[in-house]
């Protein structure tokens, strides 16, 4: 294949969740190479990392985001896409750390006190990772200290609280309330099944949102009025 046909494929290996050959799904693409090979083939054929992830991973994460947000895709859908992603990731990861390929920023994300569910917090994770953004995971069970340690350590980061049960959504306040105190400009977008707009503007974040891709955008949207073209 030429370079623009790998680059197509590799998006739909990535929005069919084909991670690798070994990887039975879709069934239509069983045994044909994946997200994996194909990122590596571009490699040895020189094409720029940072075309790797703009002409293909991106796209092909926007898409299941976008089908998602439709209804017309479900989470074992965004987790297999996820994952065909993340092979594609690893081999390019290098090329992120020595700055080759330059990140649209840096965006922090955990599940907040209390919480060991980190299914909702993966896949938003994924779709921004997916959109050109370096994601810091700090996992479950995140205190204030812990969010607020990470933006010490990634000044310039955006934040993302998840929650997936109300008995944890309280702890969002006082994390947002903490980070408020040394931050008080920080961005700081919050998700989860029980959280809602009216808690989200109650307890003084920015952003809300049950769609993954809505949170991509939004961040993005934070590039474009800091740069306007």
């Amino acid at each position: 294949m030429q370079k623009n046909e790998l680059l197509a494929h590799l998006s739909v290996c990535v929005e069919k969740g084909k991670a690798d050959k070994a990887t039975p799904t879709p069934p239509e693409m069983k045994d044909q190479e994946g997200a994996r090979e194909i990122t590596a083939q571009l490699i040895e054929m020189d094409v720029a990392p940072e075309e790797i992830l703009n002409g293909a991973l991106i796209p092909g994460m926007k898409r299941i985001g976008d089908l998602y947000g439709e209804g017309k895709a479900f989470v074992p859908h965004l987790l297999l896409a996820a994952r065909a992603m993340n092979e594609a990731i690893v081999l390019l990861k290098p090329y992120f750390e020595s700055g080759a390929v330059e990140r649209k920023g840096t965006f922090i994300i955990g599940t907040v006190q209390g919480d060991l569910h980190d299914i909702g917090k993966n896949l938003v994770k994924a779709i921004i990772e997916g959109s050109g953004w370096e994601v810091v995971d700090l996992g479950t069970d995140v205190s204030a200290e812990g969010f607020i340690k990470a933006i010490e350590e990634h000044p310039k980061a955006h934040v993302g609280l998840s929650a997936l049960i109300t008995t944890t959504m309280v702890h969002m306040e006082q994390i947002v309330q903490s980070i408020r105190e040394k931050y008080p400009d920080k961005k700081i977008l919050i998700g989860g099944a029980p959280v809602t707009q009216e808690y989200c503007d109650k307890i003084g974040a920015d952003f809300f949102s049950l769609r993954p891709q809505e949170a991509a955008e939004y961040l993005n949207s934070l590039i474009s009025s800091t740069h306007p073209t």
